[in-house]
């Protein structure tokens, strides 16, 4: 009998936390979605836990849900991380070979890893993931695995993704507060990638960019490494918020313009739509002021992206193009103003291996925390390729980490 795996994974955002329990057979490429619920957030601001009290009512009340409909009890979970206070930096380690026949050991491995770790950062802040990007044994570069190989001096080269400690705590807390144990915290873009895109794909190069309500996230891969994540604070909030001032409306009807009426690209025509709430009270604007307010906020975000695409000379260069993933990309006409802004291929990215949620992109990031939970080679059925794994560091030191299949 195939062995049964239990996994959950917890999305705290901005404006809901969402809840993912799946059912995996050994040997089966898709999951079986036993329970999944979202309710409204109380307690996050832009990403980032600001009262863990509330944040803890939300979540044992969607663990207490999970438990009544699939009749076991949720003890462990995978969460992710938001908020702009995340960052990533490149560090460097070299330490000499240890053994008389100068083979390198998985020993050295983890000598070369912390040395890489071993940095000064600014006040607060706290590594949360160590990704190794190449080893470099006696001058040689590129190498993605070392272990076995013959040298004198090994060096590594690493990306740090490290956010501000006391927002790490309080989610931590929000989570640790509902009796559930903590398995992994990863950065919210990065798990939609586990989800969402291939390995042929970062292999190419490709960025994904995922659109919250209050943040939005991209992480950039090539050659299959993570090259660089960095989170903006604004997201798909902001447009409702300009809807509002716009239309001078309040922020529950101009939700709902968003999502009735909008569009990213201005069709032509200056028609008025008439809105009618409640039977009582009426709001008549131009489809073409609507539209205009929401491309210029969107393409804020664009131009962020482009920025960062920049900083790491990859402006035009992503053959795999742009992902768009999250809740706010489910406006229309997203993908032909991000092709616009970005001059690259773009498309909205599906979560693979959940057949049940692949029509909602705001899934995404829950999806991947599952997905990223398990082997890229156990899920796709074939060879992932050699992969790193990641070190203990920061809050691997009182959480396990098990998130591997970032690197290839």
């Amino acid at each position: 009998m195939a062995k049964l795996q239990i996994i959950t994974g917890l999305d705290i955002g901005t404006n809901t936390v969402k809840i993912l329990v799946v059912a995996k057979k050994a040997g089966e490429s898709e999951f079986e979605v036993l329970f999944q619920a979202q309710e409204p957030t109380s307690g996050v601001k832009k990403g980032i836990v600001i009262n863990p009290e509330e944040v803890s009512k939300i979540v044992q009340f969607l663990a207490n849900r999970a438990k009544e409909e699939i009749g076991k009890k949720i003890d462990s979970v995978y969460i992710n991380i938001g908020g702009g206070h995340i960052f990533s930096t490149f560090s460097h380690g070299t330490v000499a070979v240890s053994r008389a026949d100068q083979k390198i050991s998985e020993e050295d491995i983890k000598r070369v890893l912390q040395a890489a770790e071993t940095f000064s950062l600014p006040a607060n802040k706290e590594i949360l993931n160590a990704f190794p990007k190449e080893f470099i044994i006696d001058g040689q570069g590129g190498i993605k695995e070392a272990t076995g190989l013959q040298g004198v001096r090994l060096e590594a080269e690493v990306l740090i993704l490290a956010g501000f400690s006391p927002y790490l705590k309080n989610l931590t807390q929000s989570v640790l507060n509902s009796d559930l144990q903590i398995l992994d915290v990863i950065p919210s873009p990065l798990a939609s990638s586990a989800a969402v895109l291939s390995q042929r794909q970062k292999e190419l190069g490709v960025a994904l960019l995922e659109i919250g309500a209050g943040t939005s996230g991209l992480v950039i891969f090539e050659d299959g490494d993570l090259v660089h994540l960095a989170i903006f604070p604004i997201g798909s909030a902001n447009i409702t918020n300009d809807i509002a001032i716009g239309l001078k409306t309040d922020i529950e009807i101009a939700e709902r313009i968003k999502i009735e009426c909008g569009s990213c690209i201005v069709k032509g025509g200056n028609k008025k739509e008439k809105i009618e709430i409640g039977g009582e009270e009426s709001l008549v604007f131009s489809q073409k002021m609507l539209t205009r307010i929401i491309e210029a906020r969107v393409s804020e975000i664009f131009k962020e992206v482009q920025k960062e695409l920049k900083k790491i000379s990859k402006q035009g260069l992503l053959p795999a193009g742009v992902v768009l993933v999250g809740g706010g990309v489910k406006l229309p006409k997203i993908v032909e103003l991000a092709k616009k802004e970005l001059k690259l291929p773009c498309r909205i990215g599906k979560p693979q291996f959940f057949p049940a949620l692949e029509s909602d992109p705001g899934f995404s990031t829950v999806c991947g925390l599952i997905a990223g939970s398990l082997d890229l080679e156990e899920l796709k059925g074939g060879h992932a390729g050699s992969r790193f794994s990641i070190t203990d560091g920061g809050i691997g030191n009182k959480i396990k980490k098990i998130f591997k299949n970032f690197v290839p």
